[in-house]
């Protein structure tokens, strides 16, 4: 029986990570069964988790379990995108038998612990927070409904449950962690208790970190911070000293700006998101040192083992069969979904990823005349698939959604997926021979998605952001749009040239040598899997966040 009053990590520790750590998240997608993320930073965090349980590190992790989810993406009669809402149920989660209250808008709130053992999937142990109790008013139960609920009020109710109720909880548990770790703001109420547990800043100072992954300051998410007084997302410190303590001015609470003044340390993505981050927050005083921790994700669950077994045996002959056999598979699902049947032998580009503006899904669809040629080319035929949710309250990400379902019904070779989570995730990785990736530079912190598409044989090409940068060749291992000076030219301007050159690499580059010169496509799937694996998988990142982050 696991003692939850007096706990430590169900293993082993290896003794260069003995330090204890906990780890906060608003979101971590461990396996497909487990629905409480909603995209990339969940998929980095269930990765992070997945590495440190390899690595045997002394870590947990503290987490909400959002009784309906992120929301399940279904379709409207016309096949257009449906948010919807289901209760999900959980019989792998064990009770630890914790409840214990915090105070939240004058109220006391029941809050009780669930735990995922390291064992169920092969992660660091994971204690998720909810709110959905008997003993708790209908409002109070809401609280951890829905991840990213779309009303102010509760989602600051939110992130006060993941700080002040995941640092409660880990009094509850005895584990009193080295370091506290948090993964995005959204959980830096948390040093509101800490405050009170250790008795200054500068002792909740010596272990706390922050992992900033948003490279532009509008991103960085503000609440009115009288709301947030009303809510008691400062644990009954009163305003004038939580100015003092965070050095806030005007009304606004900038949740990254108080994790900042309060951490040791704070990492952005990757090496270009912390030379944006150290240049964005150079204005503002108490900033610590920002280093940079490049995402990565985990080869044990993302990657298709029986491809690396034929390319590092030579053997040509299986690893083509193998990927036929995974994009045959993938393309199962695709016609379930949506009646489209695609050919195994056919160029095959996938964009999938959360659908945003800055992400620009529809970019390739722009120039109608070049993508009717493309993919009405019966020489070279290609055929593309998009999958990927927008934030449900996203209108205009929900639009080009529904546009791209319009557009799909026009051609036998384009499909539009919905129910994009972990497994469809990795089916579209294994059916795709090009991963398109094509946000507006500099706006993507890091991107994952990548990585674990170069682990299933598919090729990366993208803008050139985020990680992109550490791990692309052009043409050896990976296909780049070309660059320009983005900072002299507006959006339109900048959209334009990105897809004059999308297209300019595809019709002159991709396809040619996808179908004339087998043996240099061949070349450039495989150099990308080495690569990625060298550089991008997370027992690496893992590692170097007790290198670099963890060590005082």
């Amino acid at each position: 029986m696991t003692d939850f009053r007096n706990y430590s990590v169900p293993f082993q520790i290896s003794s260069q990570y003995s330090k204890k750590v906990a780890y906060f998240s608003m979101e971590f997608a461990i396996h497909q069964p487990l629905k409480i993320y909603s995209g990339g930073l969940g998929f980095l965090s269930g990765s992070h988790l997945r590495s440190a349980y390899e690595l045997k590190q002394n870590l947990i992790g503290i987490g909400i379990l959002w009784k309906y989810g992120y929301y399940d993406q279904g379709r409207n009669q016309d096949q257009t995108l449906k948010a919807e809402w289901y209760e999900k149920t959980y019989s792998f989660l064990q009770e630890t038998g914790i409840k214990f209250q915090i105070t939240i808008h004058g109220n006391p709130v029941w809050v009780k612990a669930m735990y995922l053992a390291p064992v169920t999937f092969k992660s660091a142990p994971l204690f998720l927070l909810s709110t959905d109790l008997p003993e708790n008013d209908y409002l109070s139960q809401t609280i951890t409904h829905r991840l990213y609920d779309s009303d102010t009020a509760a989602k600051v109710a939110q992130f006060i449950m993941l700080g002040l109720g995941g640092a409660k909880l880990l009094d509850e548990l005895n584990f009193n962690p080295d370091v506290y770790h948090l993964n995005e703001a959204h959980g830096v109420s948390a040093v509101f208790h800490l405050m009170r547990k250790f008795g200054s800043k500068e002792e909740v100072k010596k272990r706390l970190v922050f992992t900033t992954h948003t490279p532009e300051e509008a991103g960085n998410e503000k609440h009115d911070i009288y709301l947030c007084d009303q809510m008691g997302y400062f644990n009954g410190y009163p305003l004038e000293e939580v100015r003092e303590l965070t050095g806030m001015e005007g009304d606004l609470f900038n949740h990254s700006l108080a994790a900042f003044r309060f951490a040791r340390k704070a990492n952005g993505v990757s090496k270009l998101h912390g030379k944006v981050s150290r240049e964005m927050w150079s204005k503002y005083s108490d900033i610590p040192e920002i280093t940079s921790i490049t995402n990565s994700q985990n080869y044990s669950y993302w990657a298709d083992k029986q491809l690396y077994h034929f390319m590092n045996t030579d053997n040509k002959l299986g690893f083509e069969d193998r990927k036929r056999y995974l994009k045959k598979r993938a393309f199962e699902l695709v016609a379930d979904q949506t009646g489209k049947l695609l050919d195994p032998n056919v160029l095959t580009i996938v964009w999938a990823r959360r659908f945003a503006g800055y992400k620009r899904p529809d970019l390739i669809t722009r120039d109608q005349a070049r993508f009717e040629a493309l993919i009405n080319n019966p020489e070279r035929p290609i055929q593309i698939i998009w999958a990927g949710k927008p934030y449900p309250s996203d209108y205009g990400a929900i639009s080009t959604f529904n546009q791209l379902v319009h557009l799909s019904k026009k051609y036998p070779n384009v499909a539009v997926c919905v129910d994009y989570e972990l497994t469809l995730s990795k089916r579209l990785k294994q059916a795709a021979d090009i991963w398109l990736n094509n946000p507006r530079v500099p706006r993507e912190a890091s991107g994952t998605s990548g990585m674990t598409a170069a682990m299933n044989g598919a090729v990366n090409f993208s803008t050139y952001d985020g990680w992109i940068c550490e791990f692309a060749e052009h043409g050896k291992n990976s296909f780049i749009v070309q660059t320009a000076d983005y900072a002299n030219m507006s959006i339109p301007e900048q959209d334009h040239f990105d897809l004059e050159n999308i297209f300019q690499v595809l019709e002159n580059e991709i396809v040619p040598t996808y179908y004339e010169n087998k043996d240099k496509w061949d070349d450039i799937v495989e150099q990308g899997m080495r690569d990625v694996v060298e550089g991008f998988e997370s027992n690496r990142m893992a590692k170097e966040y007790y290198e670099i982050m963890y060590k005082s």
